[in-house]
C-alpha cells in the first residue's frame, strides 16, 4: 500500500495553536484518516465530537497530529488541549482568547476566558470552520460539559471505551503488519530490509510506540536486526519472569528496555535527565525549569544544569532515541505516559521519592513569586498540568508549599475559583494528614480556600472554614500573624453574608487597627482593610464616612506610587464611585464609574470579576442619573456575561439581575421586568439565608412591581413581610427599610388608605431626612409622596409649602429636568429600589 503525506496544505488556518510537530515518520492509517475526515468533515452544524480509543501505544495522538496538518485546509482554526486534567482544558480553552479577540486569561481569567471561548465557538464567530482537539480524555464525565458545541469540530483521543456511549467513536489498534514495515523502512531509511522489518514487527506486536523505539536505536546504534531481536528476546522473558503488570504491553516494555540500556551506555546523564521527567506530568514540561540549580537537587543533576551544553545534549539525545517529544519552538520537552510509568517502575521506591522531590523543587524555583502579577502568568499555566501528576500536595518542603500556595493564588486571581478550591482542598486534607490540622502552612491555605468558598458563593461553607481557621490561627500563629489578619478579614465577610453588619463592622474595625500596627498606614493590605470599612460604613447607611474613607484611600494609592495591583485598586475605586451614588450625587458618580470602568476594561478585561462589577455600578448610577438608554444597555451586557460565566444562582449573577430588572421597570417595561425580578427573588435565599436583608429588600423590588401591574394587596403584603424582616435585622432608620416603607406608603394610597399612607410616608420622610439629608434623591422621593397623600387628605396648605420645599431641593441638585423631579412635578409618587452592594 502507498502511504505518502500529502504535499503542503492549499491554505492554512488563520489560528494555529499548540498543535505538536508532525511526526515525518507517519505511516499508514489512511482508512481511519479518511473514515474521521468523512465523519467530520460530513457535517455542517453541530457535529457530535468524535473519539479515538485504543490501549496505550498504539498511536492515537499521533494520529491526531497527523489529521490536524493533513486536513488543516478545512479549517480556519485549529487547536490543540491537553484533556487529562480538566483544570488544563480551561486554561487551554482560556489561551485561544485572544485570537478570538477576546480578553486574554491574564486580563479576564481563566474561567470567564474559557467561557468566552465557549460561547464565540457556538456562535462561529469569528470562526465558523474550527477543529478543536482534546488529547488524553480519560473521563467523558469531566469534559462532556465543557465540549464546544457550533458549526465546528471536535476531536477526542482516549483510552476510555466509554467514550463510545457518548460520541461517535473510532477505535483504534496496532498497526496492521504492512504499516509496520512500511513505518520501520522509513524510520531506517538505510540498513534495515522489508524481511528484517517484518520479523521486528512481529516481535514487537506491531505497537507503533514500540516501533519507533526500535526504529530510533537502529538509528541511533546501528545494532543488528538479529542481535536487537535476541536482545528483545532476552529481556521479554526477563520482565515476563518479573510480574510485569499485564497494562504495560510486553514488546513496548522490552524495546523500552532496550533503548534505555543503549542511552545509559551512550550519556549516563541524559538516563538520569529521563528519570526526572517521569516525575513530571504528562504534558509539556519547560526547559526553563532546568535552567537553575537548586539547593537541595542532587550533585549529579545540578553539575548537570550548570553546564548547557552537556543539558542540551542530554535533553537532544532523549528525542534521538524517540524516549521523548522535543518541541523547539515551545522549547518543551514531552515524555510518553507509558514511557514515564515504565522508566518510574524501574525505580526503588525511595528513589522514585527521592526524584518527585527534587521535580517538586524544579517546578517552586521555576514559577516566580508574584502570582498576582498577570506578566508571570504564563510560567503559571506551564507549570499547572504538574501540580497534580507530580504530587506536589505530598511534599513537605517548605519552598514546594509555597509554591503550592502560589498556584491557588494564580488560580484565584485569574479567576479558575473551581480548580482552585479542589486543588487547595486536596492540599488542605494532605497536609493536614502528615503536619497537622493547625499547622501554619494548613491555615495558610485554608485562609485561601475560605476566600475560594466566597467567591463561589458558597457562604455557609466559607463561613465554617473561616471561623475554625480563625480561631486556630490565633492561638498558633499570634493576633498579629498575617495569615490570622487574613482569616479575620475574611471573618468580617463572613458576617456580611450572613447580614450581620454591626458585628462585621466591629470586627473590620480591629483588623484595620491591627494592620496598621503591623504593616503600617501604607500598604496594600492597610488600604484593603480601610476599604472593608468603608464597604462596612455603606452597609449601616453612613454614607457619607463610607466616602471619607475610600477618598482618603484613593489619595494614599495615588500619592504612594504602589507596585502594580489593578485589581485591588479597581475595587477600591469602585467603591468610591458607590459611595458618592449612594450620598445622592449621581453625575459625580457617573464621572467616577466611567473613569473606573475604563479602567477595569484596560488593566483587567470586560470580564474580570472587579469590571463588571464596576460596570454594573455604572449602570446603576446611569440609571439615577436619568440616562437610561445606557444604563440598559450596560446592564443588559452585564448580566449576560454574569449567566455566561457564573450561572444564574451566583450572588453577583444575582445583583446584575436586580440591576436589569430595575432599569426595565424604570422604563416601562413592567412584565419582562416582574418576570426577571420574581425569578431573582426566589434565588436569592439558596444564596443568602432567609434573614439576609438583601432576601427582603429585593422583595420589595418584587412588590414594588406587583403594585404598578395591578396588584397593590398583594404588594401591601410583600412590602409588610419586607418591612418586618427589615427592622428586625438593621431597624428602621436604615436606608433598606425605609426605602421599603416608602413603597409600602404608596401600596397603602392605592388601596385607598390614604391616612395610613400619609402617616407612614410622612414618618419615613423624617427618618430619612434624619439619616441620609434634606435633600438625598430618596429624601426627596419620600416629600414628593407625602405631598400627594396631602392633597388626598384635603390638607392643601401643608401640601404647597412642602411642595415648594421639596421643589427647591431638586432644583438644587438633581434640577427640574430630572425623571424624579418631572415625576414630583406632574403630582405622581415616586417609587424606591434596591440594588445589592457586593459583601
Amino acid at each position: 500500500m502507498t502511504s505518502t503525506q500529502p504535499g503542503p496544505p492549499s491554505r492554512i488556518p488563520q489560528v494555529w495553536g499548540k498543535i505538536p510537530p508532525r511526526n515525518k515518520n507517519f505511516t499508514g492509517r489512511a482508512d481511519l484518516l479518511e473514515r474521521l475526515h468523512q465523519g467530520l468533515g460530513g457535517r455542517v452544524t453541530a457535529v457530535l465530537p468524535h473519539a479515538l480509543h485504543g490501549l496505550g501505544g498504539v498511536g492515537k495522538t499521533q494520529m491526531a497530529v497527523e489529521y490536524a496538518h493533513r486536513y488543516q485546509s478545512d479549517y480556519d482554526l485549529v487547536w490543540w488541549i491537553p484533556a487529562d486534567q480538566p483544570v488544563l482544558v480551561r486554561s487551554s480553552l482560556a489561551s485561544l482568547a485572544p485570537s478570538l479577540g477576546l480578553p486574554s486569561a491574564s486580563v479576564s481569567g481563566v474561567e470567564e476566558a474559557a467561557s468566552a471561548v465557549l460561547e464565540a465557538l457556538r456562535r462561529g464567530e469569528p470562526y465558523a470552520s474550527w477543529l478543536l482537539i482534546f488529547d488524553n480524555a480519560d473521563e467523558p464525565e469531566e469534559l462532556i460539559d465543557i465540549l464546544p458545541q457550533g458549526p465546528g469540530h471536535v476531536l477526542i483521543t482516549s483510552r476510555n471505551h466509554r467514550w463510545a456511549s457518548v460520541v461517535d467513536a473510532v477505535p483504534v489498534d496496532v498497526f496492521s503488519r504492512e504499516e509496520s514495515v512500511e513505518f520501520l523502512t522509513r524510520r531506517v531509511p538505510r540498513g534495515i530490509s522489508r524481511d528484517d522489518a517484518n520479523r521486528l514487527a512481529e516481535e514487537l506486536g506491531d505497537l507503533p510506540l514500540a516501533l519507533e523505539q526500535a526504529g530510533a536505536l537502529h538509528t541511533e546504534t546501528g545494532i543488528a536486526v538479529d542481535e536487537y531481536l535476541r536482545l528483545l528476546k532476552q529481556r521479554t522473558s526477563q520482565l515476563l519472569s518479573q510480574g510485569r503488570p499485564s497494562e504495560y504491553p510486553a514488546p513496548m516494555t522490552a524495546a523500552w528496555a532496550l533503548s534505555v540500556a543503549s542511552l545509559e551506555e551512550k550519556l549516563p546523564e541524559a538516563l538520569d535527565l529521563l528519570r526526572y521527567c517521569a516525575f513530571f506530568g504528562p504534558e509539556p514540561i519547560p526547559r526553563d525549569a532546568f535552567n537553575q540549580v537548586v539547593p537541595g537537587l542532587s550533585p549529579a543533576l545540578s553539575e548537570l544544569i550548570a553546564d548547557p551544553i552537556r543539558l542540551g545534549r542530554a535533553i537532544a539525545e532523549l528525542g534521538r532515541f524517540a524516549l521523548a517529544r522535543l518541541d523547539i519552538r515551545a522549547r518543551t520537552i514531552q515524555v510518553h505516559r507509558l514511557i514515564q510509568a515504565l522508566v518510574r517502575d524501574e525505580l526503588p521506591e525511595a528513589e522514585q521519592g527521592r526524584l518527585r522531590h527534587e521535580v517538586h523543587l524544579l517546578l517552586a524555583n521555576y514559577t516566580p513569586d508574584q502570582p498576582a502579577d498577570a506578566t508571570t502568568w504564563d510560567k503559571y499555566l506551564n507549570a499547572l498540568g504538574h501540580l497534580g501528576p507530580s504530587g506536589v500536595a505530598h511534599c513537605q518542603e517548605p519552598t514546594v508549599r509555597v509554591f503550592a500556595v502560589n498556584m491557588i493564588k494564580f488560580l484565584y486571581t485569574s479567576a479558575d475559583y473551581a480548580s482552585a478550591r479542589d486543588f487547595a482542598q486536596r492540599f488542605i486534607e494532605e497536609w493536614s494528614s502528615v503536619s497537622g490540622s493547625d499547622h501554619e502552612n494548613v491555615l495558610e491555605m485554608r485562609v485561601e480556600f475560605g476566600d475560594l468558598l466566597r467567591e463561589l458563593g458558597q457562604y455557609d461553607e466559607a463561613t465554617i472554614n473561616n471561623l475554625e481557621t480563625l480561631q486556630a490561627a490565633e492561638k498558633v500563629l499570634g493576633p498579629d500573624h498575617g495569615t490570622t489578619l487574613r482569616a479575620l478579614r475574611g471573618r468580617a465577610a463572613d458576617l456580611r453574608s450572613s447580614g450581620d453588619f454591626w458585628q462585621a463592622h466591629e470586627i473590620d474595625e480591629e483588623a484595620l487597627r491591627r494592620f496598621e500596627s503591623t504593616l503600617g498606614k501604607q500598604s496594600w493590605d492597610t488600604w484593603r482593610a480601610l476599604n472593608n470599612l468603608a464597604l462596612d460604613h455603606g452597609l449601616k447607611s453612613n454614607y457619607k464616612k463610607a466616602r471619607e474613607l475610600l477618598e482618603q484611600v484613593i489619595r494614599e494609592i495615588r500619592a504612594g506610587d504602589p507596585s502594580p495591583a489593578p485589581a485591588s485598586y479597581l475595587n477600591i475605586y469602585t467603591g468610591l464611585a458607590r459611595a458618592v451614588r449612594l450620598s445622592g450625587d449621581f453625575s459625580e458618580a457617573c464621572d467616577l464609574g466611567e473613569d473606573a470602568y475604563a479602567f477595569g476594561i484596560e488593566h483587567l478585561g470586560p470580564d474580570h470579576a472587579w469590571t463588571l462589577r464596576t460596570g454594573k455600578d455604572l449602570s446603576i448610577a446611569w440609571r439615577r442619573a436619568g440616562d437610561y438608554d445606557r444604563a440598559r444597555e450596560l446592564a443588559e451586557e452585564i448580566h449576560q456575561r454574569y449567566v455566561r460565566t457564573l450561572g444564574l444562582n451566583h450572588p453577583d449573577t444575582l445583583a446584575a439581575a436586580i440591576c436589569l430588572s430595575n432599569i426595565l421597570r424604570t422604563m416601562g417595561q413592567f412584565q419582562d421586568a416582574l418576570v426577571l425580578a420574581d425569578d431573582t427573588v426566589r434565588r436569592y435565599p439558596r444564596v443568602y439565608t432567609p434573614e439576609h436583608p438583601y432576601n427582603h429588600a429585593c422583595a420589595g423590588n418584587l412588590a414594588l412591581l406587583r403594585r404598578i401591574t395591578g396588584d397593590p394587596e398583594i404588594a401591601r403584603k410583600m412590602n409588610e413581610d419586607a418591612l418586618t424582616g427589615l427592622e428586625l435585622k438593621l431597624g428602621r432608620d436604615h436606608h433598606y427599610s425605609l426605602t421599603v416603607a416608602v413603597n409600602l406608603a404608596s401600596d397603602l394610597a392605592a388601596l385607598g388608605e390614604t391616612e395610613a399612607a400619609f402617616r407612614l410616608s410622612s414618618g419615613s420622610l423624617r427618618r430619612l431626612k434624619a439619616l441620609l439629608g434634606d435633600t438625598h434623591p430618596t429624601t426627596l422621593g419620600a416629600a414628593a409622596n407625602t405631598v400627594a397623600n396631602l392633597r388626598d387628605l384635603g390638607r392643601d396648605e401643608e401640601a404647597a409649602e412642602l411642595f415648594a420645599e421639596t421643589e427647591e431641593g431638586y432644583r438644587r441638585t438633581l434640577t427640574l429636568d430630572h425623571p424624579d423631579a418631572q415625576v414630583f412635578l406632574e403630582g405622581r409618587r415616586l417609587d424606591a429600589d434596591f440594588d445589592p452592594p457586593p459583601i
